[in-house]
């Protein structure tokens, strides 16, 4: 698996820390990983782009 860099702000960075560590992860990467692949999948439930955009609408990532 390869790795890609991402920048965030770093108070971002810090809440993200924090809650790793609380949640008991090994790693910041690991809860990142974690958090994205548990969003990711409710997206992948969908058949089309436009069924796609709905549930990002429906989440709040976009408007």
């Amino acid at each position: 698996m390869g790795a890609t860099k991402v920048k965030l702000d770093s108070d971002l960075v810090e809440k993200v820390r924090r809650y790793a560590e609380m949640s008991g992860y090994a790693s910041m990467e690991e809860f990142i990983t974690h958090c994205l692949e548990k969003e990711m999948a409710k997206l992948e439930e969908a058949d089309s782009e436009e069924e796609i955009k709905k549930k990002l609408k429906g989440l709040g990532y976009i408007s």
